[in-house]
């Protein structure tokens, strides 16, 4: 059975940073694009970061840019995501996904696996 497990959400204050890790078994990913995404309540479950096959190259939401890193280890089957500066609108549930693609994509529906998602609360 494929399953990817998140870890590492919390609680931290505003400024701070957290790393969730993102694990996978029952098949390999290397060839997957991986992606995080986030949903706060009551909005729509957004991209946060994707990562190519190799991770040579990444993409991020505006509203992360330049706060949050996406890397992979393929070795290990699994990704992750370090969050520095967090702000209290980065509290959400966050999500990592595959996607059998060739190139990295914001598109939810473009997603084949899901992890169950860990919480991020950032207070002010």
């Amino acid at each position: 059975q494929v399953q990817l497990v998140e870890s590492g959400g919390g609680l931290v204050q505003a400024g701070g940073s957290l790393r969730l890790s993102c694990g996978a078994s029952g098949r390999t990913f290397n060839t997957y694009i991986m992606g995080w995404f986030r949903q706060a309540p009551g909005k729509e479950r957004e991209f946060v970061a994707g990562v190519s096959w190799t991770g040579g190259r990444t993409a991020y939401a505006d509203s992360v840019k330049g706060r949050f890193t996406i890397s992979r280890d393929n070795a290990k089957n699994t990704f992750y995501l370090q969050m520095n500066s967090l702000k209290p609108e980065d509290t959400a549930v966050y999500y990592c996904a595959a996607a059998n693609r060739f190139s990295i994509t914001t598109i939810v529906a473009s997603y084949s696996h899901w992890g169950q998602g860990t919480q991020v609360t950032v207070s002010s």
